[in-house]
């Protein structure tokens, strides 16, 4: 097992805890140890909009985006943190590439 798949593991049993911060500060050092590990941004993301965080949660779900720019999943994700932050229009987009992507792999 890769070092970032096992720092990712220690933050996810953080998350599920409900330790926030140290979930939080785990997905970060996975993210640092490695910036390509699509899945410490999702658990990232998901982290800071839990603590309220949803700029930094934005950020880290555009980096997935970045990285899994085919995952409908990723944009919906963007999207809900767009809609919690009043950016309708960012949310529509992502929303809209999410769907288009969905039907894109049903096709």
């Amino acid at each position: 097992m890769s070092e970032a798949r096992a720092i990712y593991r220690e933050a996810f049993a953080h998350y599920v805890a409900g330790r926030l911060p140290e979930a939080v500060a785990g997905y970060r050092r996975a993210v640092e140890t490695d910036p390509n590990f699509a899945i410490a941004w999702n658990g990232l993301a998901m982290a800071l909009e839990k603590s309220g965080e949803l700029d930094s949660a934005i950020e880290a779900a555009l980096r997935l985006t970045a990285l899994t720019p085919d995952d409908p999943l990723a944009h919906t994700g963007l999207s809900r943190l767009y809609q919690q932050k009043g950016m309708i229009p960012e949310a529509e987009a992502e929303q809209a590439r999410a769907l288009h992507l969905q039907q894109q792999g049903e096709g």
